[in-house]
């Protein structure tokens, strides 16, 4: 629903104070403006550097603002918006005097709107304000902007290729998508979709709360995995456009090094999606309420870049104190509870991929049903995924064919990769390159037999078609027996 809808429909129902979250303040009061013109309402601004517009005796300061605003006997309806008012609902007097004309509003018709980029109201005017989501564009309003920059045709691809250039500006502001269609214009003289995404991956990496990987390497470079490839690319490419039966995501649970993080950049690639990495430590504010404003900030850019992979890794160590483990104030869990409901809920085509090393470290409600498409476990790949991963990175690096490469039964993808590198690094052979590699199921034993253990019978197998199962046969060098990989 647009603000100008949703706005009018709070006036004729006399909702007399209004608080529109926006970060484009300039578009929301053009929008109000448009509004208070065809309905012949007044309306009036304050902000603290001009005062009131139009000028009003007494009207420059906050308090005499609301005085003034107050006082005003004319019949109708008058709109007052006030800008970053957030900055002065600390005071007492003010807070006193935004409740009484609130109240009175109802009765005058004269209606307070603070325009403001969080919502940061006190306890006492908390109930007596509607708060208004100002969304960011949508892509009908995007196109108009890409016309309204490249007014040329020449300047702009046919009708069937602008598809790109909206996906590219999708999540960016107003003003940000109009500076960045300007700047490919001056780059190449017509608007084109890298331009545009290098302005998006500046503006998030800006903000400090998500990262953008789009591009490089598909499934072919990543070798095993053969199950959770075929599912999470029929999942995404069947995905229901009306959201009907839309892609959800899935839990990636595995030892360190067995190819989490590179799947989901891999999986952005193949279905042609990009990946936003979601750094939860960078959410943490020092004050009060701050760390779960930015994460619903995150999480209203994530919907607004639909569609989308959203990644976010290692998420035990991401909501450590969600558990009530962390001496925190319960901020963990109150972050975590609104990404679930965020997670349960959203409507966006985002496909959510979360990794994490320690199950036991997160509720048992992070994973259930509808959350996820699926919990996946990635163990240590078997001789046939090894000898995939040696081909893919002996390749890579220009290491011969014909060299022999150490035993590896214990090792991840991840040491397989590291000693080829070490390799061409040192100019050495890969026996003597594996000195080096100390693989993670030597030092770290226990908890990657413990982990295997927890996934028998509850998670899906990435390398075959149904549940993970732990094998009961072993081989004299204590290597685990593997089911083939299934032809998906």
């Amino acid at each position: 629903m647009s603000l100008t809808t949703r706005m009018r429909e709070l006036v004729d129902a006399c909702f007399s104070g209004t608080y529109i979250h926006s970060h484009e303040h300039e578009d929301a009061i053009s929008e109000l403006a448009r509004l208070c013109d065809a309905e012949e309402w007044r309306m009036s601004i304050w902000d603290v550097d001009r005062g009131m517009s139009p000028s009003i005796p007494d009207g420059d300061d906050p308090l005499g603002a609301i005085h003034a605003f107050q006082s005003n006997e004319q019949e109708g309806t008058h709109v007052l918006i006030l800008r970053n008012f957030h900055r002065f609902l600390q005071s007492a007097e003010i807070v006193q005097a935004v409740h009484h004309a609130v109240v009175a509003g109802k009765m005058t018709r004269n209606l307070l709107v603070i325009l403001s980029p969080v919502v940061d109201l006190p306890v006492e005017l908390a109930t007596l304000f509607m708060v208004v989501e100002h969304s960011r564009p949508c892509r009908r309003q995007l196109h108009d902007i890409a016309r309204g920059v490249a007014v040329d045709e020449a300047e702009r691809p046919a009708d069937d290729q602008m598809s790109a250039v909206l996906d590219a500006a999708s999540g960016l502001t107003r003003l940000e998508a109009e500076n960045a269609f300007s700047l490919s214009l001056v780059r190449h003289q017509r608007l084109e979709p890298d331009a545009i995404w290098e302005i998006k991956t500046q503006t998030l990496k800006s903000s400090g709360l998500l990262t953008l990987h789009r591009g490089g390497n598909g499934f072919d470079s990543l070798g095993g995995l053969s199950s959770l490839k075929a599912f999470t690319r029929r999942a995404l490419m069947r995905s229901d456009s009306e959201g009907r039966a839309r892609a959800r995501g899935v839990m990636l649970l595995s030892p360190p090094g067995c190819g989490k993080s590179e799947f989901c950049k891999c999986l952005g690639t193949e279905v042609g999606r990009p990946v936003l990495t979601l750094d939860v430590g960078s959410l943490m504010g020092s004050l009060v309420g701050q760390s779960e404003e930015r994460t619903r900030q995150a999480l209203r850019t994530v919907d607004a870049m639909a569609p989308c992979v959203l990644m976010i890794d290692e998420v035990e160590k991401a909501f450590s104190g969600a558990t009530g483990s962390a001496n925190d104030s319960g901020v963990s869990s109150r972050m975590m509870g609104t990404f679930l409901t965020w997670l349960n809920d959203h409507e966006s085509d985002v496909f959510v991929v979360c990794t994490a090393n320690d199950v036991k470290r997160l509720p048992p409600e992070f994973s259930r049903a509808e959350r996820f498409d699926g919990v996946f476990f990635l163990d240590l790949p078997g001789r046939t995924q090894k000898d995939e991963i040696w081909r893919l990175h002996r390749t890579h690096f220009g290491i011969a064919d014909d060299e022999t490469i150490p035993v590896d039964d214990q090792w991840t993808g991840a040491e397989i990769k590291s000693c080829c590198r070490l390799a061409a690094l040192l100019d050495v052979s890969l026996m003597e390159a594996a000195k080096n590699v100390v693989p993670v199921a030597t030092t770290s034993s226990d908890s990657v037999e413990r982990l295997r253990q927890w996934a028998n019978g509850r998670c899906l197998s990435s390398d075959h078609s149904g549940l993970f199962q732990t094998a009961t046969n072993h081989s004299a060098q204590g290597r685990r027996v593997r089911t083939a990989p299934s032809v998906n």
